[in-house]
């Protein structure tokens, strides 16, 4: 009895790194195939490598961990559902108040004529589109393709629709008035915007909002070459939000070390260590979440 204890873990580990590997994803036995239905931007995060209907010769598994200052959500363990209020829209929640964030993060899968809806009174929303298109009616109406985003002021009325299908990654977080001066509309694409200086980093950083006092959060977009990775282990009172658009890596976070790839969600609270290397032979790019601008009291 014993003896077969101790065989059924070993005869697993050599099980799993048979598994084949490719130069996009962290591929295994359990899945069959790492290349993703197409070659769009972004599509491991639509088409991650691991998702469930790989997983199902190994009941139990995952790779999502959940600690007191931080957690992983990996796509195995997104689980959508029609989302309230809006019309054929089925979204899964990743980072909400439940775990100790400020804001809420989400996916929003939208399919053929879809609407969304809007968020509750005096919650600001942030939409970065990773499939398809959205048609966003905002006093004008603006085509969001890949790539594209879109910042909603607290109490603006706005209307997304779609006319085949998209997918959507939205924060929402409750406005944080300070003064009279309010944000405004933002619409952008990613690569319109100027890589910022990172003194004593080697990564490229854009910031997608301005950084000036009425905006109470800001989105990065940070891309690594392989092998690059954060010159100083981070420390901070700020939140974090992440999602992995492109590439795969290894994650610090507290005294854990973790594997990460495309499709990837992370939270991060205040003060918790955090570092990143980028492995692989492709870049990686991901989107995080911030807050900035007002005073921790």
């Amino acid at each position: 009895m014993q003896l077969r204890s101790l065989l059924l873990p070993l005869l697993l580990f050599l099980f799993v790194i048979k598994g084949k590997t490719t130069e996009q994803g962290m591929c295994s036995v359990f899945a069959p195939s790492c290349e993703a239905d197409s070659e769009t931007l972004y599509s491991k995060v639509t088409n991650p490598s691991l998702n469930p209907s790989c997983l199902q010769d190994l009941p139990g598994f995952t790779r999502s961990v959940f600690e007191r200052d931080h957690a992983l959500v990996t796509p195995e363990s997104q689980v959508f559902s029609p989302l309230p209020d809006w019309i054929n829209t089925s979204g899964a929640y990743l980072i909400t108040p439940a775990i100790g964030a400020h804001f809420v993060m989400y996916l929003a899968k939208m399919q053929a004529d879809s609407k969304s809806a809007l968020p509750l009174k005096d919650v600001e929303r942030f939409v970065f589109v990773v499939q398809g298109s959205v048609a966003l009616e905002a006093g004008a109406v603006y085509n969001l393709n890949v790539d594209s985003y879109a910042y909603l002021p607290p109490n603006m009325e706005h209307l997304m629709k779609c006319d085949e299908s998209a997918t959507i990654v939205l924060f929402e977080r409750r406005y944080a008035q300070v003064g009279t001066d309010v944000p405004e509309l933002k619409i952008g694409i990613t690569d319109e915007h100027p890589l910022l200086e990172t003194p004593g980093e080697i990564f490229e950083l854009r910031k997608l909002l301005p950084t000036s006092g009425p905006y109470d959060f800001n989105i990065h977009i940070m891309d690594f070459k392989p092998g690059e990775y954060l010159n100083v282990k981070e420390v901070h009172y700020n939140q974090h939000g992440l999602l992995l658009l492109e590439g795969q890596g290894i994650y610090r976070l507290g005294d854990k070390w973790y594997p990460v790839q495309a499709g990837d969600v992370i939270w991060m609270a205040p003060f918790v260590p955090q570092w990143y290397c980028a492995l692989g032979k492709n870049r990686t790019r991901y989107l995080l979440y911030k807050d900035v601008n007002r005073n921790p009291l």
